[in-house]
């Protein structure tokens, strides 16, 4: 049997080689942006520069990463989804190697953004897969387990960046990262066939042709509510996880080491809630669980108000409500995303970018609010979570009443 022979076999029975290597290229681009944080003192410290230039190694590439996860999308509805998923794989290598070799900020910035394009291609194009692989009936499903698993990359990403730094200095967080990139280009390349044959790839067209798939796609109300109501749930899980760490740490006068013991119900609460997601799929509809999504957040997020407003903040009445939060944004966010990509056709790709876009940008968006807005009160966190969550819960109400409305067409 030859290669392309084996490939299709294994892409014509979607298993667990497949689904590992899709969550691998889905957090292979997060999990280096997070674990760059603790290099940021190592290299202000190695290249002689201002906080405000270390910070901007983080900062930059995430909004970099919002934006090319767009162009991913649409380029693989042409031009088919492995050679684009590799080559990004490999871009995001070689950006991690450029970055390792740095000698000033500035080359250290370009890499981290070429670290960053290429990074995103994973966020991107692990959710068309699978919409091509396991069709629409366990698309939901599978979103919701891959979105699981991604889950786990913050809480991994933090302390293997800590690890690699102690023992090998800031450089070692990006050769690790050009390391991973190779492995897991060649998982892609043994593990992942073709899965958007020729025959089903959208018509070239260039920048024009681009303008074309999005404005069909931002033309549709229904995936619109789906994209907007991802993206104010990933605003407020973005908030929530270092906001709290503000409010009990700074306002209430609880150690690091308190807050890192409660800190898990976050996490907890997404997985639980995109499990949920996953076993109720196929037999509850994805408007469905995005509208129960989009009515928990705001019912929890007013709970914790009330607390907030009586001075009755503990760790119990902060991170409780949290896991309720993270538990509806687990609910809503993988239905929505697989709502978006279900309506979208033959532009799935593209559909599943303009999801990425908006789970990165508003998070980046609303994070970035909060703070501007933050005093060390619990203050500015309900206001902004309020935020997020009055725009999920128009979103969310606005995808399910138009749940009847048609899927685009070719």
């Amino acid at each position: 049997m030859t290669l392309s022979e084996t490939q299709a076999s294994r892409q014509a029975r979607p298993g667990r080689l497949l689904f590992a290597t899709l969550v691998l290229a889905t957090m292979m681009g997060p999990m280096a942006l997070q674990m760059f944080f603790p290099a940021v003192p190592g290299v202000k410290t190695g290249l002689g520069v201002a906080d405000a230039l270390g910070q901007l190694t983080v900062s930059l590439p995430l909004f970099v990463m919002a934006f090319l996860t767009l162009a991913y999308g649409s380029l693989s509805d042409r031009l088919g989804r492995r050679p684009v998923l590799i080559g990004g794989i490999l871009l995001f290598a070689a950006g991690s190697a450029l970055s390792a070799a740095a000698d000033t900020i500035w080359l250290l910035l370009a890499g981290r953004c070429v670290q960053a394009a290429g990074g995103a291609c994973g966020v991107a194009l692990a959710r068309a897969i699978v919409r091509d692989v396991y069709g629409t009936d366990r698309l939901a499903k599978t979103i919701a387990y891959l979105t699981m698993a991604f889950a786990l990359g913050p809480m991994l990403s933090v302390p293997l960046g800590g690890w690699l730094v102690a023992g090998y200095g800031w450089r070692s967080v990006l050769v690790f990262a050009a390391l991973a990139g190779l492995v897991i280009a060649l998982c892609v390349f043994l593990a992942v066939a073709e899965s958007h044959p020729p025959a089903a790839r959208r018509p070239g067209g260039g920048a024009a042709g681009l303008a074309r798939d999005y404005g069909a796609l931002l033309r549709n109300l229904r995936l619109q509510a789906f994209v907007w109501q991802s993206g104010a749930t990933s605003g407020a899980f973005f908030v929530a996880a270092p906001a709290s760490a503000i409010v009990m740490i700074d306002y209430l006068g609880y150690s690091p080491e308190a807050y890192g013991f409660w800190f898990p119900l976050f996490p907890a609460g997404f997985l639980l809630g995109n499990f949920a997601a996953g076993r109720l799929s196929g037999r509850v509809p994805v408007e469905t669980m995005v509208l129960a999504g989009s009515l928990l957040q705001p019912a929890t997020v007013g709970a914790f108000a009330l607390f907030a407003a009586a001075g009755a903040l503990t760790p119990w009445t902060i991170f409780l409500p949290a896991f309720f939060i993270t538990f509806a944004n687990g609910i809503g966010l993988s239905s929505a995303q697989a709502g978006a990509i279900r309506l979208a056709g033959d532009r799935a790709g593209t559909a599943a970018g303009i999801g990425s876009f908006m789970q990165l940008f508003c998070g980046a968006l609303f994070a970035q609010l909060f703070g501007l807005l933050a005093d060390g009160t619990a203050g500015p966190l309900v206001l902004v979570l309020g935020l997020t969550s009055a725009l999920g819960l128009v979103a969310g109400v606005a995808a399910f009443a138009l749940r009847d409305r048609p899927s685009l067409r070719r």
